[in-house]
């Protein structure tokens, strides 16, 4: 079984690692795919950094992370795309696998404004975890077909790495050493 964990990764960063391994370590996944969203169509594409960067800079923070590997399957769709595209297309040009949908508490609270939400639940695992002090009895309630897993709260946000690359403040305990020192020697990005 592989999860799909969707996300900007507007970079990617330790919080983002962490959560995926403890998810492989405490669930019967085989392989975790972050799949990397050239933009959310509930997201506003302002303060995207290039697709081909943001995947390039997962490649460097999962290099030797066994099971985890970055996915830019979605960067060949037409956009804005939804989850519910990618998940068929997946599907259909992987028959052999099983794929569960792996999200945060957040995108759960609002998974009803999502394309075909109906579609997913009825045809995907979708595996939960905790984001920002969400009330996770209400998701169980909501969705109770749904697997919460009770991972870590990792408070690492890419909004706030964004604004200290800005800023000029350390980052580095927060990303991959190869992915800070990428960005920090790239002032270009810091202006976004």
């Amino acid at each position: 079984m592989i999860g799909l964990f969707f996300g900007s990764f507007n970079p990617i960063h330790l919080g983002h690692t962490r959560l995926a391994q403890y998810i492989l370590q405490h669930t019967d996944l085989e392989q975790i795919w972050l799949v990397i969203s050239p933009n959310n169509p509930l997201k506003s594409p302002d303060e995207l950094m290039p697709e081909d960067l943001r995947f390039r800079l997962a490649q460097m923070a999962l290099a030797h992370v066994p099971g985890i590997i970055p996915c830019d399957r979605e960067f060949t769709m037409s956009k804005p795309n939804y989850t519910v595209n990618t998940l068929r297309a997946l599907t259909k040009e992987h028959p052999d696998d099983k794929f569960t949908l792996i999200m945060g508490s957040d995108n759960m609270a609002i998974f009803d404004k999502w394309r075909e939400h109906d579609y997913i639940l009825s045809h995907y695992p979708i595996l939960v975890y905790p984001r920002n002090g969400d009330d996770m009895d209400k998701i169980r309630l909501r969705y109770p077909m749904v697997q919460i897993i009770d991972a870590p709260l990792l408070p690492i946000s890419a909004t706030q790495i964004r604004q200290r690359l800005r800023d000029g403040l350390p980052v580095s305990d927060w990303l991959h050493p190869d992915v800070y020192a990428y960005l920090t020697a790239a002032p270009r990005l810091q202006k976004r």
